[in-house]
């Protein structure tokens, strides 16, 4: 059975990307976005597409949308840092105004929901690495709660509409994930690493670079993403990878695989990444045990597309 899929955020690193691995099984693909963080090239490939429809839109306005939906999957929030800083009401409001309008089309669609939510939901986890059952060690007035608490509202009101409305709902938190279409700019590490590796500009790590995340390659992803789209699971749901790496480790890397004479340094702390959790894993207990899904693509193979396709953006 063929589905007829919304994807709000559909231009975006993860939307796009779905939207491809959705095409290529056969569904049929309706993509919405208003281009404050998703890019008209992650799309341009899909223009002509016969199962591919785009509409530019902000999903903060009532959407209108012909004909039947099979599922609505939100997607569609600004995710770097540096959108943090830059733009923190316009993520408070596409988490909030944003998620309910697109519940009340998947409510008026008969349509099954899903939510991608994200890790920062744990905060600065004192629980490592993070099962679903964790609650989080959220700050809600720091400069990262504009994402955070977005977030956790999302999920609020996505199981309010699955108990009030009886709406069918998935909910997924992503960890750390990497790739071609990932905004160069957009403060992330594994793209700031790779651009300053580059450009031949210093690595720059933040503290003692002692920090870790779990990096997952975004076909890894997409994988997941549909595996629990398809599945009888509500969640939340864990997707990542339980690989960990620390910061320097992740620069160390890059400076192999990029051939890079950049040298590795430490700032301090900038007044803008404070909250910035120490530690970041995901227990993957629930997804493999129930949906079979596990990451294969190591941090080194993601990698090396990743950095061919930032030097093709960069001209390099």
């Amino acid at each position: 059975m063929n589905y007829r899929v919304l994807i709000a955020g559909g231009a975006g690193f993860i939307g796009s990307h779905l939207a491809d691995a959705l095409l290529a099984r056969g569904d049929e693909v309706i993509a919405v976005d208003n281009f404050i963080s998703g890019r008209p090239e992650n799309i341009a490939h899909l223009a002509d597409h016969p199962n591919f429809l785009f509409l530019e839109q902000d999903v903060t306005e009532q959407l209108f949308i012909d004909g039947y939906i099979d599922a609505v999957m939100d997607l569609a929030s600004p995710a770097s840092p540096n959108d943090f800083a830059t733009i923190p009401l316009e993520i408070l409001d596409v988490g909030s105004t944003g998620t309910r309008n697109l519940l009340d089309l998947a409510v008026i669609k008969d349509a099954r929901f899903f939510l991608a939510s994200t890790s920062e939901v744990y905060g600065d986890p004192l629980v490592h690495p993070q099962p679903e059952s964790y609650w989080g060690n959220v700050s809600s007035i720091g400069p990262r709660s504009c994402y955070d608490e977005a977030k956790r509202f999302s999920e609020a009101i996505t199981m309010a509409y699955h108990r009030v409305h009886d709406l069918e709902v998935r909910i997924v938190r992503i960890f750390n994930t990497y790739g071609p279409r990932m905004r160069p700019d957009d403060g992330r590490v594994v793209g700031n690493f790779i651009c300053q590796a580059l450009q031949g500009e210093p690595i720059t790590l933040f503290g003692d670079g002692s920090q870790t995340r779990s990096f997952c390659y975004v076909a890894d992803e997409v994988r997941g993403l549909i595996a629990v789209l398809d599945g009888p699971l509500t969640g939340p749901i864990n997707v990542g990878n339980p690989g960990e790496f620390t910061m320097r480790q992740l620069a160390e890397l890059v400076v192999e695989l990029t051939g890079t004479s950049s040298e590795i340094i430490t700032m301090p702390l900038p007044a803008e990444r404070e909250g910035d959790p120490m530690q970041r894993c995901p227990d993957i207990s629930l997804i493999s045990t129930e949906l079979g899904w596990t990451p294969t693509v190591s941090l080194r193979d993601g990698l090396i597309p990743m950095i061919d396709a930032i030097r093709d953006e960069l001209s390099l």
